[in-house]
């Protein structure tokens, strides 16, 4: 799977206002679920809390990957949010989040889904992507802005791939 068959257009948002990690999560879960609206929002921040519980999801550097597993999904899902203002995202490194990735994948995780996962982190912790991520000022210029970044693997492949 290529990032853009993972992160659909619609699936990005900057300049996004969220009052609080919670809110943030809320806003992620209906933009992961609008390319598979058989799957509930509720359901994925549900699955997005409880993921979160198990351990910060931050990457550090204001980034932060929250993920979870969805049951009944066919394969993996991203969205992306710029933040117009960074929250507090409970990151061991102190600093508060502008950049959040989001990820759901099915609740089976193959050996290229985790491969993938490794690959997505590794592309977020980029220092060139992250400031284009954050010097995008419209939802297209972020949405280009990622899938132009040039990646190994994404979740549902382990063969290399170009965004």
């Amino acid at each position: 799977m290529k990032l853009d068959d993972l992160v659909k257009p619609d699936s990005v948002l900057c300049n996004v206002s969220a009052r609080s990690k919670k809110h943030c999560l809320e806003i992620l879960s209906e933009l992961l679920t609008r390319s598979n609206p058989d799957i509930g929002n509720e359901e994925v921040f549900a699955a997005l809390i409880d993921r979160e519980r198990l351990g910060c999801t931050c990457l550090d550097r204001g980034i932060a990957f929250p993920h979870c597993r969805i049951n009944g999904l066919k394969s993996g899902c991203g969205a992306l949010m710029k933040l117009a203002d960074p929250v507090d995202f409970d990151s061991p490194d102190g600093q508060s989040v502008d950049l959040v990735f989001g990820l759901m994948v099915p609740e089976e995780l193959d050996a290229d889904d985790r491969d993938g996962i490794v690959e997505l982190t590794r592309l977020l912790r980029d220092e060139g992507l992250v400031a284009r991520l954050r010097a995008a000022k419209t939802s297209d210029d972020l949405s280009t802005s990622l899938l132009l970044a040039p990646t190994r693997s994404t979740p549902g492949t382990g063969k290399a791939q170009q965004g």
